[in-house]
């Protein structure tokens, strides 16, 4: 197969200075290696030019796409698949062909949900022999351990398999195979990672350990109310007017302090543990962001942060009551939350305390939302939004009225090249450079549309954005240099998505 190339005015690059632009160029790239080849800057080259003859590139749809934006294929580093085991709720097919369809080119699958859970090698090789059928993934695919109590000595074996790093909850999960971790197990793992030389001065590489982040005090009994994802059928009355079709009752089960208190236990464990890197999932309490601030710039703690579309998009105060399809753990909070997040996000800082946007994307069958009784205490916690979120971003800033080219590249710094960073793949994903995948988003960024749940490709196709108008459209995505997605003709015939299983080496700041 030749060489192809894409061309427009504006083609995410970075500078002589690292940093994101958006300028002329045109991109040559191998759909046999998927590399990168090389990139023509400030110069849109006209088909019959002899440089690109000596790439001996064909005449195709790749060439006239100007004046689109070409952008790197973002990476979502928060997803749940939930294959094998719960395939009802989401599967690998399913589930990267949402990610595709809005330019996301690779996700990394979180470790529960799935039956069995990714805790030892012996059930991520289950997980990989589904993941590896052919037909399953449409875009590149790779994985997070689980840490959990008693499986310590898993971690070793399940970094050289090929995991990214390890999630634990500080608060029950909502499923039984994945139990929440205490103070002591978590320092158990750290000195673990430490003595086998995983750590950021350790000789093996490196790994991350990460945490659902809420946590409940001593004093406070766990319940059906304060699980990451709760579902079960039983309730608990309080002295006030408890309604728990209510979006307020299910917000005061959730309270900012569960967050405050976990990200605290973390912060000191980190102090004594400072070489592992920490990862707090999905930040929703604006309440968090100065003890956040204080662990990375005051203290020098290896602690970063990712917060999610749905918490920088929506507003406890507009979610009705029984919408249930609002439920997720941590809750969606209040405006004055919202806004204090995006703040916190956009800041002009060299060290971000928010670094990563991801989607979290948490499916279920619909039956487990209690739909029908609208009870926010019984539904699943979980918001599907997998391939949206650049769409989402995107005219979330426009409202705000920033510039429109500021707009996308803030999302690829956050989306792609942070993303790329976190998991140790910014050597050759995240952005468009020489010798990198050639995973591309053409993006249409004036046209909007309305979204419609029977048109996404979930399995199970309930979004909380259903009905919502979206500023911007994912016209095409390429995958290591072949189409995947195209806006009129949807999905491609063959499933070209590989699992990513290289040992992550390092952890670049």
């Amino acid at each position: 197969m030749q060489n192809r190339a894409l061309s427009s005015t504006k083609v995410c690059l970075s500078d002589s200075k690292g940093q994101l632009c958006l300028i002329p160029a045109t991109i040559i790239f191998s759909a046999n290696s998927g590399k990168i080849l090389h990139i023509f800057t400030n110069e849109i080259l006209p088909s019959s030019s002899p440089l690109l003859e000596t790439y001996d590139v064909p005449s195709s749809n790749y060439r006239n796409v100007s004046p689109y934006l070409i952008l790197p294929g973002l990476i979502d580093t928060h997803v749940h698949l939930n294959e094998p085991g719960r395939t009802e709720w989401e599967g690998f097919t399913t589930g990267t062909q949402s990610a595709i369809m809005g330019g996301v080119t690779t996700v990394i699958d979180m470790p529960l949900n799935a039956i069995p859970a990714t805790v030892n090698v012996t059930n991520f090789n289950i997980k990989l022999k589904e993941a590896k059928k052919p037909g399953k993934l449409w875009c590149d695919l790779g994985f997070w351990g689980g840490l959990i109590p008693g499986n310590t000595k898993d971690l070793i074996p399940l970094i050289e398999s090929g995991v990214r790093g390890f999630k634990g909850f500080l608060i029950e999960s909502g499923v039984k195979e994945f139990p929440e971790v205490n103070e002591m197990i978590i320092k158990d793992a750290m000195i673990e990672l430490e003595s086998k030389g995983y750590g950021l001065n350790g000789d093996s590489g490196e790994t991350m350990l990460m945490f659902h982040a809420e946590k409940v005090p001593p004093l406070l009994p766990q319940s059906s109310h304060v699980n990451a994802h709760a579902h079960e059928e039983e309730e608990q009355q309080s002295d006030y007017d408890y309604n728990p079709t209510k979006y307020q009752t299910f917000l005061d089960s959730r309270p900012d302090f569960l967050e405050t208190q976990a990200l605290k236990t973390i912060i000191s464990l980190s102090e004594q543990h400072p070489q592992i890197p920490l990862h707090i999932v999905h930040i929703s309490s604006a309440e968090t962001i100065p003890l956040l601030a204080h662990a990375q710039r005051e203290l020098n703690l290896p602690i970063s942060a990712e917060t999610c579309f749905h918490y920088l998009t929506l507003n406890s105060e507009t979610v009705p009551d029984k919408s249930t399809s609002h439920k997720c753990c941590p809750p969606i909070r209040s405006e004055s939350n919202r806004l204090q997040l995006w703040r916190t996000l956009l800041e002009d800082h060299e060290n971000p305390v928010i670094k990563t946007v991801v989607s979290d994307h948490s499916p279920c069958i619909p039956q487990l939302k209690s739909l029908e009784s609208g009870n926010f205490i019984t539904a699943w916690g979980g918001i599907s939004s997998l391939g949206l979120g650049l769409q989402i971003l995107h005219t979330d800033l426009l409202k705000s009225g920033i510039d429109a080219d500021v707009a996308i590249l803030k999302i690829i710094q956050w989306c792609a090249v942070n993303t790329a960073k976190q998991v140790g793949l910014d050597h050759f994903k995240g952005a468009i450079q020489v010798g990198f995948d050639a995973d591309f988003i053409i993006f249409n960024p004036m046209e909007s549309y309305v979204v419609e749940n029977s048109k996404l490709l979930f399995k199970n196709k309930l979004s909380v954005y259903d009905g919502m108008t979206l500023t911007g459209r994912v016209l095409e995505t390429v995958l290591r240099g072949n189409s995947v997605f195209a806006y009129d003709v949807g999905v491609s015939d063959v499933a070209l998505g590989r699992c990513i299983l290289e040992k992550r080496v390092k952890i670049r700041s």
